[in-house]
């Protein structure tokens, strides 16, 4: 089957919006109920447009205690390389690094950075947007923790864990990496982008069953498959969840992405760390697993979603903990989703 044909016959690799127009009307009859199409702003008062993916990261992950994340770096636009160089030092980080957009989502242009060159190279061709550089969290799995919790209860729930397999290959001895990429049904899809990451290494011949990761980006647009973690959803983790979330004042909807060394460890709240705190953009992504799930209950899972998202931002309001914003803001923000979209296009070609 070739690489277009596979696509459209496996609803996992649809586009965004083949998940989301269909339940626009939905949408918007929450939006009517509301009185208000900003409605979704108050469910997080204290992430910026409440996490609806132009917020700040860095910002954002200052509301996490720090000893449960990465240590991270703000490269604002325009700053030297010389004052980057220094907040390394200040910092101790060492190569291996991961970089992104202050502004991003959907693994928009994250990348793992081996060497000062490297940095530089990335710094000098996205100096007209703001970065974050982090360490690099060398443990060995990583998955999305979706959880939410109404203003007027105590605890929350988690709603979705989606753990997380990096594209890898296995080798047959015989065939080059290039080679294996071509041939193997998920890896080929993302051909381009592994081969480009993997260059260095195209011609290698894997031995026999030789394990090789190709990326580490857990993204599914990276070539990640999202596995259905929900059978691993108890009361230990949740207790975890809860106490994580009174720790980041005014939280309440929303994914965490975690790296960890077991799930027993996370569970006990051990040697982990939150790559990232997602608000209203979120999914509970454990939908795109088509082996334990068909499009419609995917459809189903999102809509179930968005009516939390619109109970939590009423109790909100209610209670004045938040406030909706007005059409005219929703309209600036679809143009601004634009813009920053046309500029990362506009760098990436340069």
């Amino acid at each position: 089957m070739n690489t277009t044909l596979h696509k459209i016959t496996k609803w996992e690799y649809w586009p965004s919006y083949m998940f989301y127009i269909p339940i626009l009307p939905y949408a918007f009859y929450l939006a009517l109920k509301a009185k208000s199409f900003g409605f979704f702003s108050a469910v997080n008062p204290s992430i910026e447009g409440a996490g609806n993916g132009l917020e700040s990261k860095f910002k954002t992950l200052q509301l996490i205690p720090k000893k449960y994340c990465p240590k991270t770096i703000y490269i604002a636009k325009g700053e030297s390389f010389d004052a980057v160089s220094l907040k390394i030092n200040e910092q101790q980080l060492t190569f291996p690094l991961i970089i992104k957009p202050d502004i991003g989502f959907r693994g928009l242009l994250v990348k793992k950075l081996n060497s000062e060159i490297e940095l530089i190279k990335y710094v000098n061709k996205y100096n007209s947007i703001n970065l974050l550089l982090q360490e690099y969290i060398n443990l060995p799995n990583e998955c999305g923790i979706f959880f939410y919790r109404f203003p007027n209860q105590q605890k929350g729930k988690i709603s979705s864990i989606t753990l997380k397999k990096y594209l890898t290959i296995i080798g047959d001895g015989i065939n080059n990496l290039s080679q294996l990429i071509s041939i193997d049904p998920r890896a080929r899809i993302y051909s381009e982008l592994i081969s480009e990451i993997n260059k260095e290494r195209l011609s290698y011949i894997p031995k026999n069953n030789e394990a090789l990761i190709l990326n580490i980006i857990g993204n599914h647009s990276k070539g990640t498959q999202f596995i259905n973690g929900n059978h691993l959803i108890n009361e230990k983790l949740t207790t975890f969840l809860n106490t994580l979330n009174t720790q980041i004042d005014g939280w309440n909807y929303g994914r965490i992405d975690v790296k960890y060394t077991t799930f027993e460890e996370l569970v006990e709240g051990k040697n982990f760390k939150v790559l990232e705190l997602n608000g209203i953009i979120s999914e509970p992504t454990h939908i795109y697993d088509a082996s334990k799930g068909t499009y419609l209950k995917a459809l189903k899972s999102i809509k179930n979603h968005w009516k939390i998202l619109y109970q939590i931002s009423l109790q909100n309001k209610k209670t004045g903990n938040g406030e909706f914003t007005n059409l005219s803001y929703f309209i600036n923000l679809y143009f601004r989703y634009k813009k920053y979209l046309k500029q990362i296009k506009k760098l990436n070609n340069s």
